[in-house]
């Protein structure tokens, strides 16, 4: 049987960061964010050529090891069999080990750009198997659906296969994110995690994780009860106590604040009038961003622009 075609020109692929959990959503709730990293990849004669700039451009690896390419090479093996050759560049702008979706922007741009310079790559995998192998790459699909998608997302596991569910936020809500200069693996904020809690906590969780739906969608004036969270932050506080006490501190101020994913970034959701002055309360070693909601997701654009 022949292999897939292969498009001759360029393509473009923007991914969003993402904000997973908003506090009582554990591993369900994402939310995409106003902040972008770029890749273009073109179909090569032979070898691969991976060029880095901004975030990671130091650290990141430029053969096979790096999850981009692994995630490409994936998808093309769904979408029938490998390219000659590949030349890709990336323009990373979401920082890394912050839990703004850094991984999940890589594993996405990866299988969407494959699919892009495949013929006929849409009908071989649609939206739907591009969820299902995010998720199977990353091994949750909170963050995937959310850079997938963009907007607010709901993502959940149906025996064994990933779904997912897109809101629009509210226009007024505005996203500030603090970011500090040290990063914290996933694997080690998870490691803190209790393997059972309290019925209680449980319960008042599933409550507010409800809650947040309407909160986000429709009532941001809820949002500060919405985001309270009892199943993962604490228990995290030890790899990050100083994002802890900035989420404590914003919250005492009545600041809808939480983690960011695993952290230890924080995120902050306000109304617009509040956005510049919640942005300056977290003092010195913070980077304080003010964002927008990302409503597109992950989408291929034109190469000029």
């Amino acid at each position: 049987m022949a292999g897939p075609a292969f498009r001759a020109a360029a393509v473009r692929v923007r991914t969003p960061a993402t904000s997973a959990n908003l506090g009582p959503g554990f591993d369900a709730l994402g939310l995409s964010l106003g902040l972008y990293d770029d890749v273009v990849v073109r179909v090569a004669d032979s070898g691969l050529h991976v060029d880095i700039a901004g975030e990671g451009a130091d650290t990141l690896p430029r053969d096979e090891n790096h999850l981009l390419v692994r995630a490409m090479r994936t998808a093309f093996d769904l979408l029938g069999g490998q390219p000659r050759g590949l030349e890709i560049v990336c323009a990373n702008r979401i920082p890394h080990g912050r839990g703004l979706g850094s991984s999940s922007a890589a594993i996405c741009a990866g299988i969407v750009a494959a699919r892009a310079v495949t013929i006929g790559g849409e009908q071989k995998l649609d939206d739907t198997a591009l969820l299902e192998l995010a998720n199977e790459i990353e091994g949750h699909p909170d963050n995937v659906a959310a850079c997938l998608l963009g907007g607010f997302t709901l993502a959940w596991m149906d025996t064994g296969t990933a779904r997912a569910i897109r809101m629009d936020p509210a226009d007024s809500i505005v996203p500030v994110v603090f970011v500090p200069g040290k990063p914290v693996l996933t694997e080690t904020a998870r490691g803190l995690l209790p393997r059972t809690v309290p019925h209680v906590d449980a319960a008042a969780n599933a409550g507010r994780a409800a809650l947040l739906v309407e909160a986000l969608t429709r009532r941001p004036e809820l949002l500060l009860a919405a985001t309270e969270d009892r199943l993962h932050q604490d228990y995290r506080t030890p790899a990050m106590p100083e994002s802890m006490a900035l989420v404590n501190r914003l919250r005492a101020d009545g600041v809808p604040a939480v983690i960011s994913g695993a952290g230890p970034t924080v995120l902050a959701l306000v109304e617009e009038a509040a956005a510049d002055k919640v942005a300056a309360l977290a003092g010195e070693g913070w980077a304080a961003n003010r964002l927008t909601l990302d409503a597109a997701g992950t989408c291929v654009l034109p190469l000029a622009g």
